[in-house]
């Protein structure tokens, strides 16, 4: 839904004794989003951890390195209990574990080693030349290394540094022996080879052969990956027999550690404590309920606090702008049978205390959000949450990104054959992934998949062949729309109804934002968002007037042969006095953004009122850019006939048409022979075999693209244009004190 769910805040307040079983209590509800003591009370110092609580951090980070390096999965465990020698046994693996581990990376320092020197002597194996000839004189110099033989012996022949040399190669490799002239330097051959891409090698310290030592090497390699392949299938041992129990042991020290940290949180003394949090507002008896079982009495809970977007949203509307003001409301106290009516509160809620309770506001902070969406539409929260989370006084745009993003992305890529392959991908995305966030991801892929599916159809399109043209036209509604490649008149249709789809978009975005500054007064409601609601609408609803209408482009509005509403649904445009009258709200709404924004918003009218729904017309530049792009390679590989109307795909005679498009074969000539029909013989066999490569790949090339495309595009008009009119975010997210138990059991 729009708004958060309700949210109550709560506060527990009892003696230092009873503060473990309530923290125990509270923790097995998993209901409570504790608020944190900011240690302002006079009296009131933070609480100090439980007994035991570094002790089992100590062993949470040991059990999680012990995760970490059997690479454990929770999908290869099963729950159960945890013994009382459970300490002694994670001692013992630990010491197994790490003696392993220190045991695999010795292991993976030596094969190191060992590649090093098999990548340094395996050269001088392939050149094949004993390694004692290649050092140990005084009137050559040697060196080998790797590099073209002949622009090595070029630059030798031309050097004034080398009296003589000879060469010896193997492979790649090029042993080289020069004698350096009376005048040369200290390295003659590096100086020659100046400007010669060549990699120079080491002579291995060895007194073997270079064969000899690269067997010797290769063969201690083996031994040292069937020493790792060893250690690697006592882990996986390990794992199966201990995974289990470490999950356990994980979820149980993670418990205990939770419970012990919790008093951090609290505002205690020497005999008491005071513990505040919120909680669903329907979940509040079952709170009472649970601590009066667990320490009767001994506990004083107290509701302080109730959240209601609907209230603070009302009664902030007649505060200070139009109502009375805080001190005026205390000047005019009400009478002692009357009582007085919650006001809202700073964060959003209303308060008891301000009601005549006994509670009191303490640890003041805003009540966290759970997103209260419908079943469908709650994968799509993962696109709000990557802004941000929403504030609690904010409406949650979840609901109307799962009505409009789909459906945008469907309208943009509408295929048949790409829909399918969208839902296939989606739903591997949601089987593959664990996290919430991968299979939201993977749910939005098949939705998206399914509207492609759905537009495909109404556009006949199916990897860009028309249904029609393979003898399935006989199906109902199929090709009842045209994506406008080839009618113009279609794609002049989109650009008008991208134009209203925005308009209707950004009109949701600037009516949330103006329930959203309810809160901070009528006033501002009326100067920051009805403004720019007068603005763009009034300019729009001119623009689609018969005032003017000359001036006006012809495919818009009259009735002409241009006019392409007229030609649709018969509609010739708004009166010209319903113009004048958008006109003037344009102006009123101009002026209203001078006033409440200054200069600054006066100079940003041209973009919110006329440019953020030209943007739309991206929706309309993506379908016809992906549908260009299948008919391209479609043209490549069927080929096409020329027709009147244009080019038509051809269709396969198998299936028996003797028509297209209402034209006899006969009386066709092809426009463009594709890659099938061209030639004979094994001409006609490569072109068949280029023709499916064609299509696959351009057609695979078209699919990931729309991803980027449409996705983005429409991610970006949902973000910037729609989000810009009433979203800010910077909500905090519902984070309940407790843990699930999945692995082990109290």
């Amino acid at each position: 839904m729009l708004r958060p769910e309700r949210m109550s805040k709560v506060s527990m307040a009892g003696s230092r004794g009873v503060m473990p079983t309530v923290i125990e209590t509270i923790h097995d509800l998993n209901l409570v989003h504790l608020s944190d003591y900011d240690g302002s009370w006079e009296g009131f110092d933070n609480g100090n951890p439980i007994e035991g609580a570094d002790d089992a951090s100590e062993k949470l980070v040991t059990v999680r390195a012990l995760e970490s390096t059997l690479d454990l999965s929770e999908e290869d465990t099963a729950p159960g209990t945890i013994d009382d020698d459970w300490e002694k046994r994670l001692e013992e693996i630990r010491t197994r574990v790490n003696d392993l581990d220190d045991q695999r990376s010795e292991v993976r320092e030596e094969l190191r080693q060992v590649d090093e020197k098999i990548d340094q002597v395996a050269p001088f194996a392939e050149l094949g030349i004993d390694l004692d000839l290649l050092s140990g004189y005084d009137t050559v110099d040697v060196l080998v290394g790797e590099g073209s033989h002949d622009q090595v012996e070029a630059a030798l022949e031309s050097a004034d540094e080398i009296r003589a040399y000879e060469t010896f190669t193997g492979g790649d490799v090029v042993a080289i022996v020069a004698a350096p002239s009376e005048d040369a330097g200290t390295d003659p051959i590096d100086d020659a080879l100046v400007g010669v891409e060549f990699t120079r090698h080491s002579v291995p310290d060895t007194e073997k052969s270079p064969k000899a030592y690269l067997d010797e090497l290769e063969a201690r390699k083996r031994e040292l990956e069937s020493e790792i392949d060893d250690i690697d299938a006592e882990f996986d041992q390990i794992k199966g027999t201990e995974g289990s129990f470490l999950l356990r042991v994980e979820e149980e020290l993670t418990v205990e550690v939770q419970r012990a940290e919790a008093p951090l949180q609290f505002a205690t003394t020497k005999r008491a404590f005071i513990a505040e949090g919120w909680i669903p507002a329907d979940d509040y008896d079952a709170l009472v309920s649970a601590l009066n079982d667990a320490v009767g009495d001994s506990v004083e809970i107290e509701e302080l606090e109730q959240a209601d977007y609907e209230a603070a949203h009302g009664a902030a509307a007649h505060g200070d702008d139009g109502g009375a003001t805080d001190e005026e409301a205390a000047a005019d106290e009400p009478d002692e049978a009357e009582p007085e009516k919650p006001r809202a509160a700073t964060d959003g809620g209303t308060t008891k205390a301000a009601a005549g309770g006994q509670g009191a506001v303490t640890m003041d902070d805003d009540p966290p959000v759970i997103l209260d969406n419908l079943t469908p539409a709650k994968p799509f929260e993962v696109m709000v949450k990557m802004v941000n989370q929403p504030k609690y006084s904010e409406l949650d745009p979840t609901l109307l990104i799962f009505l409009t993003y789909p459906f945008a992305f469907g309208f943009m890529i509408g295929d048949i054959g790409y829909g399918i392959l969208y839902m296939l991908m989606g739903y591997g995305a949601w089987k593959i992934f664990d996290s919430d966030a991968g299979k939201a991801i993977g749910t939005i892929g098949i939705w998206a998949g399914v509207f492609t599916i759905i537009f495909g159809y109404l556009y006949d399109d199916f990897f860009g062949v028309h249904m029609a043209d393979v003898g399935l036209g006989f199906l109902p509604g199929a090709g009842v729309l045209s994506k406008g490649l080839q009618l113009g008149e279609w794609a002049l249709l989109w650009i008008i109804l991208s134009i209203l789809f925005g308009i209707v978009h950004l009109n949701v975005g600037l009516v949330m934002g103006f329930v959203n500054e309810l809160s901070h007064g009528l006033k501002a409601a009326v100067y920051e968002r009805l403004s720019w609601i007068l603005a763009m609408n009034g300019l729009f609803v001119w623009i689609f007037s018969l005032h003017l209408v000359e001036q006006k482009p012809g495919f818009l509005v009259g009735t002409g042969e241009e006019a392409i509403l007229y030609q649709f649904v018969g509609f010739a445009g708004l009166p010209e006095i319903v113009g004048l009258v958008g006109l003037g709200a344009f102006l009123v709404g101009s002026v209203m953004v001078g006033v409440g924004e200054g200069v600054a918003g006066v100079f940003e009218i041209p973009a919110w009122a006329f440019g953020h729904v030209l943007s739309y017309l991206r929706m309309v530049a993506v379908l016809l850019a992906k549908g260009g792009m299948a008919f391209a390679v479609n043209l490549l590989v069927f080929g096409a006939y020329d027709t009147p109307e244009g080019y038509t795909y051809f269709n396969y005679p198998g299936f028996g048409m003797e028509t297209i498009s209402g034209y006899e074969y006969e009386t066709l000539e092809p426009g463009f022979v594709g890659l099938i029909h061209a030639g004979d013989g094994i001409v006609a066999v490569i072109a068949i075999l280029a023709a499916i490569v064609v299509f696959v790949l351009g057609h695979v090339l078209v699919l990931l693209l729309g991803i980027t495309a449409a996705g983005i595009q429409m991610l970006r008009l949902e973000y910037v244009e729609f989000f810009q009119k009433f979203y800010e975010g910077g909500g905090e997210v519902y984070d309940p004190f407790g843990k699930e138990r999945t692995h082990s059991a109290e």
